[in-house]
């Protein structure tokens, strides 16, 4: 009796032995199994890996990425998330921290792109919108984020004029992250009229394409002086401040919302460095009357397939501006922030004539140094 009971309890602890092998040896196979079809790869790095990563050898834009590359779908659908709201990044007041975000996580949150990401470069822009400002600069910007080729920083970094001593690999940070065929890019209005701009953008890529949103001088001061008198209502009159003297009608050049529209002059700066065949002007006029038309010419520039049409486009009455249609999935369409479009002060008609024969010798110059007439006189 005392030995057969000893028999069960041998049998039945070789039994629970087993078993537990058994499972321990599923458990592993399990776990290889996983890792080997790519699956442990999808949990979230660590900060210093994904850190690590964006710190490459900076990769030819061509390049063909080692990871494999989400549909088509999925990219249009992201890149559509991270603009919805870049509408309002640069509303009137809204400026870049001094210090940005350093590390590759607070980078990427601040892109929209998930922190396991693992899609993509990170690169210096392609190209740049580098002006002007109160043309159209926002307005193309999202216009050009409905392509799917197409990746941009959504604020306006101002690495070339203001946070140049942060240094490139700051910079380049900020970028998202663009798969092969895909252009990066960035818009920042300022470089245009930043005498050391030029150089620098040279010093990272003489072969960065580079677009320049230009509009009538004239109404672009008064555009300008509208977004100022927003932020400070005891700004003194428009008049007050074009005029160095009332009595002799000589424009202050001085103004900066004067200076901008010397759209020649800036541009001379820029023909130091870079060959005319590197700039694409692009009417802000006519952005706003037929902007497929004007999209096309960029798409063409950027060597882009012209994907953004017609059909992307409504004109909104009340803001006098075209809005991009709903698109899947949203109840509403898109139109640019409430900083845009707003009413124009009146004012008096000589002074709007001085602006306009002060122009009007650089205007004709830079009709002649663009080959475009832009029709401002």
């Amino acid at each position: 009796m005392g030995c057969s009971g000893c028999r069960v309890r041998f049998n039945f602890g070789k039994v629970l032995s087993k078993v537990s092998v058994f499972f321990t040896m599923v458990l592993i196979f399990t776990y290889f199994f996983y890792c080997l079809t790519g699956f442990c790869d999808s949990a979230p790095r660590t900060l210093y890996s994904q850190q690590a990563s964006d710190y490459d050898i900076l990769d030819d834009p061509r390049r063909v990425l080692d990871e494999p590359r989400p549909s088509p779908r999925l990219l249009h659908d992201r890149n559509r998330t991270v603009s919805q709201d870049a509408a309002q990044v640069d509303a009137p007041g809204q400026q870049l921290p001094l210090h940005m975000p350093s590390s590759a996580k607070e980078s990427a949150e601040s892109n929209g792109i998930p922190v396991s990401n693992t899609f993509g470069t990170k690169r210096f822009p392609q190209a740049i919108i580098i002006g002007v400002k109160k043309g159209g600069t926002r307005a193309l910007l999202e216009f050009l984020r409905i392509h799917p080729d197409v990746r941009a920083f959504g604020a306006e970094p101002h690495f070339f004029d203001r946070f140049y001593d942060k240094g490139l690999e700051w910079y380049r940070n900020l970028m998202p992250r663009t798969l092969d065929g895909q252009i990066t890019m960035e818009k920042t209005p300022s470089y245009f009229v930043t005498k050391e701009a030029p150089g620098r953008v040279c010093t990272m890529n003489c072969q960065a394409k580079l677009i320049v949103v230009v509009r009538d001088p004239v109404t672009r001061a008064i555009s300008d002086y509208t977004q100022t008198l927003s932020k400070n209502p005891g700004l003194p009159s428009f008049q007050n401040l074009a005029l160095k003297n009332s009595t002799t009608g000589l424009i202050d050049t001085t103004w900066s919302a004067v200076r901008i529209g010397l759209y020649a002059k800036h541009l001379e700066n820029w023909l130091q460095h870079f060959p005319l065949s590197h700039f694409l002007f692009v009417s802000g006029e006519r952005l706003v009357s037929d902007p497929a038309g004007e999209m096309g010419r960029v798409q063409d520039f950027l060597g882009l397939k012209r994907v953004v049409s017609d059909k992307h486009f409504y004109f909104n009455e009340t803001k006098g501006f075209p809005c991009l249609k709903k698109p899947e999935g949203s109840s509403r369409p898109r139109c640019l922030g409430k900083s845009k479009g707003r009413p124009h002060p009146q004012i008096p008609a000589e002074v709007l004539q001085r602006l306009r024969d002060f122009y009007r010798p650089f205007n004709h110059r830079f009709y002649q140094m663009t080959g475009q007439d832009f029709g401002w006189d």
